[in-house]
C-alpha cells in the first residue's frame, strides 16, 4: 500500500514538472511595494506603520490553498499555535509574545468572536477554515485601544472572500490525505477535505453562498497502548448577501454555522475512551459603510449562539450568547492626520445553572500623524465601561520615524500601550471552580525595534518587546477554584524578520523569536522558534516551496502527578506544489508534512502528526 501510493505521488509530481518544463514563459520580477496595513484602521504604507503587522493577502492564501489556518500562524514570528502539530481536531492554544489564548481577540469581519460560555473566552481556531477567507492580518502587542478588551499580545483580523464581479462563479476544492503518526506509517487516506462556494454580482447586489465538510480518522487523541482511533468532522455553512444602495452607502448582511464534533480520550491516567465533544455556533451579522469627503461612517455588528457539549466521564453542557457592535467614524485631515472615533458594545451571556451577563460600552479614539520630516505618531485611547467593573483607561503611544533611502526606507519605531481584560462569565459564575470575587487583569506593553526596506525587494526587522501582566487569573489545582495570581507576570522577547526576493520568482520568508516568561511554569511557550519558508514560481504554472520549522525546549505540566515536565526541541520540514493546468481554471497541489518523520511531543501524552501526505485540487469555474 505505501509503495503504491508513494509511485502515484511521483509519478504525479513527475508529470508536473515535466510540463512546467515546456512552459517558458518567462516571469516578470515581481517589484513589490510597500505593503499596506490596517493597524490604525486607515490603509497607510508600512513605512508610516509604527507596529508589526503580518498580512496574508488572497495572494497568499491561494497559493497555500487548503493548508489548514493554524499552520500557517504557526509560520509567523511571536506566534506559537500549540496543537497545530496534533491530531486533527485537537484543541489549539494561542500562545502570541508568551501570553496565553485569552489575550488574544481574534477577529471576523470586524467584530470579536469568543464563547462566553468558555473557561476564559478564547476563540477555538477549529471552527475556522481558510477556504472562505479573503486576508488575515495579525497585529502584534497590545492594540486595545483600537479593538477592546482581548487584544492583549495579538490581533488576528480575519476578512472573509468578497463576491466574485461575474454574474455567477463558483469554486470547488477537494484534499485527501494521510493522517499517521510517526510511527504507524501505513499511507492509508485518512484526512478528507471538500469545499464548494457560488458567488457573484447581479447589477447592485452581491451573493455569496458556501459549503466546507471535514473529516479525520487514523489517529488517536492520546499516545496508549492500543491507539484507538478518534475521528474528528467539521462543517461550516455560510450566506452573505451586500447591496450597494448608493453609490456612497452599502449594506451587507450574512450568517454562518459551524458544527464540529470531535472524539477524545481520558487525559487523567491516559488511557483510551469514548469521549466526545459536539459544538455547534450560529452567526448572524452586518457591516455597513458610508463613504463622504474625507471620511466614512462604518458598522459591524453580529449575534452569535454558542452550543457545546461534553460527553465523558465527567459530563457538561455550555450554552451562551454574544451581541457585539462596533460603529467608528473615520475622517483624516489632508494626507497628514488620521483620526478614529468609534463606540464598541458588547453583551455576553451563558445558559447554564446560573444564568449570567455582562455588558461593555466603550468609546475609543485614535490618531495618526504623519509628518513630511519622517516622524510618525500613532496614538489613542478607550473608556472600558463594565457592568461589573466599572471603568477603566487604557491608551496607546506608538512614534516612529522613517529615513528615505533611495526607493526603500530605513524605519526606527517604539510603543507604550496599557490593556485591560476582565474575568469570563464562567470563571465568575459558572459551575466548576468559579470565584465572583476575581478582578480584572492588567497589562502594559512596551516596544522597541527598527525595520529596513530596500527597492520591494528585502524586508529585515529586529524588535525587542518587554510586557507585564498583574492580576493574572489562574486556576488553583490544590481548591479547584480560580484566582488572581499574587506575583506579576514578566515577559520580555525578540523577533526577527527578514522577507527576501533572491532573484526572478524566488522569495525567502524567515523568522526568529525569543521569549522569556517569568513569574509562572510558563507551559507550553518554547524560548527559540525559528520558521523559514523558501518559495520558488518557477513559471506562470507551478509554484513549489519548502519550509524549515524548529521549535525549541518547552515546559509541560503532567497532569495527572501535577508535575512540570521539560519538552524536548524538535525540526519539522515541509514540501509544497502547485500547478494551474488550466489558468484561473484548474489548480492541482501536493502538501507533504514533517518530511524527516521526526517523532516528538507537543503536548505531555497527546499523539503527534509524523510524515503525512496530500494531494488536492481547485476548480473555478
Amino acid at each position: 500500500m505505501r509503495s503504491r501510493y508513494l509511485g502515484i505521488l511521483a509519478c504525479i509530481v513527475a508529470t508536473v514538472f515535466a510540463q512546467a518544463q515546456q512552459d517558458t514563459d518567462s516571469l516578470d520580477m515581481q517589484q513589490l511595494e510597500e505593503v499596506v496595513v490596517s493597524d490604525s484602521r486607515f490603509k497607510l504604507k508600512r513605512s508610516f506603520s509604527g507596529k508589526t503587522v503580518i498580512s496574508l493577502g488572497p495572494e497568499v492564501l491561494e497559493r497555500y490553498q487548503g493548508v489548514p489556518l493554524a499552520v500557517l500562524l504557526n509560520q509567523l514570528s511571536g506566534i506559537e499555535i500549540g496543537g497545530s502539530r496534533s491530531r486533527q481536531g485537537e484543541v489549539l492554544g494561542v500562545y502570541s509574545r508568551g501570553g496565553r489564548g485569552r489575550q488574544v481577540l481574534v477577529l471576523l469581519n470586524g467584530v470579536r468572536i469568543s464563547d462566553p460560555s468558555s473557561f476564559s473566552q478564547e476563540y477555538d481556531l477549529r471552527f475556522l477554515s481558510t477556504l472562505n477567507i479573503e486576508s488575515i492580518e495579525v497585529i502584534k502587542g497590545a492594540s486595545s485601544t483600537l479593538y477592546g478588551t482581548n487584544a492583549v499580545t495579538a490581533v488576528i483580523n480575519i476578512k472573509s472572500k468578497k463576491s466574485a464581479t461575474e454574474e455567477l462563479s463558483g469554486e470547488f476544492l477537494s484534499r485527501i490525505g494521510t493522517n499517521q503518526s510517526s510511527k504507524d506509517q501505513n499511507y492509508q487516506l485518512g484526512s478528507f477535505t471538500h469545499s464548494a462556494r457560488a458567488s457573484g454580482t447581479l447589477n447592485k447586489l452581491t451573493y455569496a453562498v458556501g459549503v466546507t465538510h471535514d473529516y479525520a480518522d487514523g489517529l488517536s487523541s492520546l499516545s496508549t497502548a492500543t491507539n484507538e482511533e478518534d475521528p474528528f468532522s467539521r462543517t461550516v455553512t455560510q450566506m452573505r448577501l451586500g447591496y450597494q444602495i448608493e453609490e456612497a452607502l452599502s449594506l451587507q448582511v450574512y450568517g454562518q454555522e459551524s458544527r464540529l464534533r470531535n472524539d477524545y480520550d481520558e487525559s487523567f491516567g491516559f488511557t483510551d475512551a469514548p469521549y466526545r465533544f459536539e459544538s455547534r455556533q450560529q452567526r448572524v451579522g452586518l457591516m455597513s459603510d458610508f463613504q463622504y469627503k474625507s471620511g466614512s461612517l462604518q458598522l459591524n455588528a453580529a449575534f452569535t449562539e454558542y452550543d457545546s457539549e461534553n460527553i465523558s466521564a465527567f459530563p457538561s453542557v455550555f450554552k451562551g450568547d454574544n451581541l457585539i457592535a462596533d460603529i467608528y467614524n473615520r475622517y483624516s485631515f489632508g494626507k497628514q492626520i488620521y483620526t478614529v472615533l468609534g463606540l464598541n458594545y458588547s453583551k455576553d451571556r451563558t445558559h447554564l445553572a446560573n444564568k449570567s451577563v455582562f455588558t461593555q460600552a466603550d468609546p475609543y479614539l485614535n490618531v495618526v500623524f504623519v509628518s513630511k520630516s519622517g516622524f510618525n505618531l500613532n496614538a489613542g485611547t478607550r473608556l472600558n465601561s463594565h457592568s461589573e467593573y466599572g471603568n477603566q483607561w487604557v491608551y496607546s503611544f506608538n512614534p516612529s520615524y522613517v529615513y528615505r533611502i533611495d526607493k526603500g526606507y530605513l524605519k526606527g519605531f517604539s510603543s507604550y500601550s496599557t490593556s485591560f481584560l476582565t474575568p469570563s462569565l464562567t470563571q465568575l459564575f459558572g459551575e466548576f471552580g468559579a470565584n465572583p470575587n476575581l478582578e480584572p487583569e492588567t497589562n502594559r506593553t512596551f516596544e522597541l525595534g527598527m525595520e529596513i526596506s530596500s527597492q520591494g525587494k528585502f524586508r529585515g526587522s529586529l524588535l525587542y518587546f518587554d510586557r507585564k501582566e498583574e492580576n493574572a487569573v489562574i486556576f488553583n489545582n490544590s481548591n479547584f477554584q480560580y484566582f488572581n495570581a499574587d506575583s506579576a507576570i514578566d515577559v520580555s522577547g525578540v523577533e526577527v524578520e527578514v522577507k527576501w526576493m533572491a532573484m526572478e520568482g524566488i522569495e525567502l520568508n524567515t523568522n526568529y523569536t525569543f521569549t522569556e516568561r517569568r513569574g509562572d511554569n510558563a507551559i507550553r511557550i518554547p524560548r527559540h522558534k525559528w520558521n523559514l519558508n523558501l518559495g520558488y514560481q518557477i513559471n506562470t504554472r507551478l509554484f513549489t516551496s519548502i519550509t524549515y520549522s524548529f521549535t525549541g525546549d518547552r515546559r509541560d505540566t503532567d497532569f495527572n502527578t501535577f508535575t512540570d515536565l521539560t519538552l524536548e526541541s524538535f525540526s519539522l520540514y515541509g514540501l509544497y506544489v502547485s500547478y494551474k493546468l488550466i489558468p484561473n481554471r484548474l489548480k492541482i497541489y501536493l502538501e507533504g508534512e514533517n518530511l524527516s518523520n521526526a517523532h516528538f511531543e507537543e503536548v505531555v501524552g497527546f499523539s503527534t502528526r509524523g510524515r503525512n501526505l496530500a494531494f488536492g485540487f481547485q476548480l473555478s469555474l
